[in-house]
């Protein structure tokens, strides 16, 4: 099976830090964002095409609203984005106490609640001020509860096929973690490590689980996505991607059998660049064997 994995590059557009990729069932679309870019893209497979909406901060995900548009995290607030006029309004602020901090990655739990989380600025890519960080949910009524907080860098999150479990990824950990999830309150508890990265394999990044429930990370600087068995803690397998710094992957296309995987090049010095003009690309994975889910709209 390994053999038959085929990796391409199907958004050449070099991105600063392309991240959050999320399919859109409706559109047959792939959102993803730019944050360092400052931007919102919409791909589509069919037409190659991409349109894009300016988001004037550093924007941390976009995610499908439920009554239309898009919710997105730019600088610290959940802003509603209306891609036809491209307008966008504050729904909610966080982290007011931390003007340095920045949303980051954010993802929807099964019953449309938006869940993100925060990190310091970067005074640069590689410098991050650690323990800045939290991790937040926001209900449909805009009502903002605080999790975690002491977080270094709030990134990967998914849920469990029996939406019981939150797997978690705070970068500088190294690992990645699981919690107990609640549905009806979004209340976590029993936190708990799954796998731990090894040597080489970089920081864990974005995150999404398959149909069959296993995980799929992104590993920054470590130019690869590894597929783990949160029950085992073993790595199944592992894709290499022609870049060093993937940052995001979700699974879409038609039947959900292609992964889409994000990178960034912002932070390549000038001989890394050379050696990596894809640095920035956005890649579609096929051949895997496996299947991903649809992604879930907030529900606001």
């Amino acid at each position: 099976m390994m053999s038959a994995v085929k990796v391409e590059c199907v958004v050449k557009a070099s991105a600063l830090i392309g991240e959050g990729p999320v399919w859109e069932e409706s559109e047959q679309t792939l959102l993803f964002v730019d944050i360092a870019g400052r931007k919102i893209h919409r791909w589509s497979p069919t037409t190659h095409q991409i349109r894009s909406v300016d988001t004037g901060d550093m924007v941390g995900f976009a995610v499908p609203r439920s009554s239309g548009g898009y919710v997105a995290g730019v600088g610290r607030s959940i802003v509603a984005v209306d891609w036809s006029t491209q307008m966008m309004t504050s729904l909610a602020e966080v982290d007011e106490d931390k003007p340095n901090n920045r949303l980051n990655d954010g993802k929807v739990d099964p019953v449309g609640r938006l869940v993100a989380g925060t990190m310091g600025k970067e005074e640069q890519p590689a410098q991050v001020q650690r323990k800045q960080g939290s991790l937040f949910s926001v209900t449909s009524d805009l009502t903002v509860t605080k999790h975690l907080s002491q977080v270094d860098i709030s990134n990967g999150l998914d849920w469990s096929l029996d939406q019981r479990t939150l797997y978690y990824i705070d970068s500088l950990s190294l690992t990645v973690d699981a919690f107990d999830y609640d549905l009806h309150t979004g209340h976590l508890g029993n936190r708990r490590v799954v796998y731990r990265m090894e040597e080489g394999e970089g920081l864990p990044d974005g995150m999404t689980v398959d149909a069959e429930g296993r995980l799929w990370v992104a590993c920054y600087n470590g130019g690869r996505v590894i597929n783990v068995d949160p029950a085992t803690g073993v790595r199944l397998q592992t894709v290499s991607l022609p870049v060093t710094k993937t940052t995001s992957c979700c699974f879409g296309g038609p039947d959900y059998s292609d992964l889409f995987v994000t990178s960034a090049s912002l932070g390549l010095d000038q001989s890394e660049s050379q050696r990596q003009p894809l640095a920035g690309a956005t890649f579609r994975v096929r051949g895997l064997g496996v299947k991903g889910r649809p992604s879930n709209s907030f529900s606001g």
